[in-house]
C-alpha cells in the first residue's frame, strides 16, 4: 500500500518529468535551449532519496536515515547559446561533453547525460524560485530491470566569498 507521503512525492516526481518532457519538445533538435547566461552556485541539502532497485521498490528513505550528504557547492554555468557546465553534483555530470539536454530559463535548468557505453543516465532539474533540485541516477538503461536513485535537495543561493 502507498503511505500518503510516498504518494505526494511521486506525483511531484511526475510533474517534474511531465514538465521536464514539455522542455524537451519546445526545445531544438539537439535538445538544447539556452535562454541567458547564468553563474549560480547554490548549497543543498538531502531531504529525501527514493530508490528503485531489486531490494526496494521506489522506497523513500529520509535523509536522516542515510549516509549520503549535502552539497557543500553546487554551481551551474550556463552561456548562450549552448555551454552549461555543472559541477558538484556527481563527477559524470563534471564532465560538460556529456551533456546531452541542456536547457536553461529563468524558473528552471535540466540538464541530461547519457553514456550508452556503460548503461548509465544521469539528469537533473533544478527550479531557480523555489530551490527543489531533482537529481536521478540510473543504471543498467537498457534493462528491464533499470535502478534509479531519484535524490531531492532543498538548496538555496550561496553568498559570494563563501
Amino acid at each position: 500500500m502507498i503511505t500518503k507521503n510516498l504518494k505526494l512525492i511521486l506525483i511531484k516526481i511526475f510533474f517534474y518529468i511531465f514538465f521536464s518532457l514539455l522542455f524537451f519538445n519546445l526545445t531544438s533538435a539537439k535538445d538544447v535551449n539556452i535562454q541567458e547566461d547564468i553563474n549560480l552556485s547554490f548549497l543543498c541539502n538531502l531531504e529525501k532519496k527514493i530508490i528503485k532497485n531489486s531490494e526496494y521498490n521506489y522506497k523513500t528513505f529520509l535523509a536522516k536515515d542515510l549516509d549520503d550528504k549535502d552539497l557543500d557547492k553546487f554551481d551551474i554555468k550556463a552561456t548562450k547559446p549552448e555551454t552549461l557546465l555543472i559541477n558538484g553534483l556527481s563527477l559524470f555530470l563534471s564532465n560538460s561533453s556529456k551533456l546531452n539536454v541542456k536547457i536553461v530559463n529563468k524558473d528552471v535548468v535540466l540538464f541530461k547525460a547519457i553514456d550508452q557505453k556503460n548503461n548509465y543516465s544521469e539528469s537533473g532539474i533544478i527550479n531557480r524560485k523555489s530551490g527543489e533540485l531533482v537529481h536521478e541516477i540510473t543504471r543498467n538503461i537498457k534493462s528491464e530491470n533499470s535502478e534509479k536513485d531519484i535524490s531531492i535537495y532543498s538548496c538555496r543561493k550561496r553568498k559570494p566569498n563563501v
